[in-house]
């Protein structure tokens, strides 16, 4: 069964991969070893010019390539994130790989899912 949005396979059901996590780890996003209840802080900008940087100069990326994904890719993309790492789920670490293989296996009947990859920016600080 054909993506949306063009895609040649089913997208991976990143929300109910989100869902899985907080069930095996709680409603708080996790990083690390840290907790951030409000989420990651994405304006560093003060910190920045107090340390005497200079910018930022901001460069766009283009998105828009599609990516075909196997489902041990999509569980690889899960762990490499910080709020999944592998440590995070301790003992429970198979139990919480087979439920999302489990969640994988019926979403994607040949085991592939495509994602059109976003644009980016970096800011560069000099």
């Amino acid at each position: 069964m054909p993506g949306d949005d063009g895609l040649p396979y089913p997208r991976p059901p990143r929300d109910r991969i989100a869902e899985l996590i907080a069930r095996y780890l709680g409603p708080v996003r996790r990083a690390g070893q840290s907790a951030l209840p409000k989420g990651p802080n994405i304006d560093n900008s003060t910190a920045m010019r107090a340390a005497g940087f200079r910018g930022p100069e901001r460069i766009e990326l283009d998105g828009g390539s599609i990516q075909v994904r196997t489902e041990d890719d999509v569980v690889a993309s899960v762990f490499s994130l910080s709020n999944a790492s592998p440590h995070l789920f301790g003992g429970r670490l198979p139990e919480f790989e087979a439920d999302l293989r489990g969640l994988l296996g019926p979403a994607a009947a040949d085991g592939l899912f495509a994602e059109r990859m976003r644009g980016a920016a970096l800011d560069v600080w000099r």
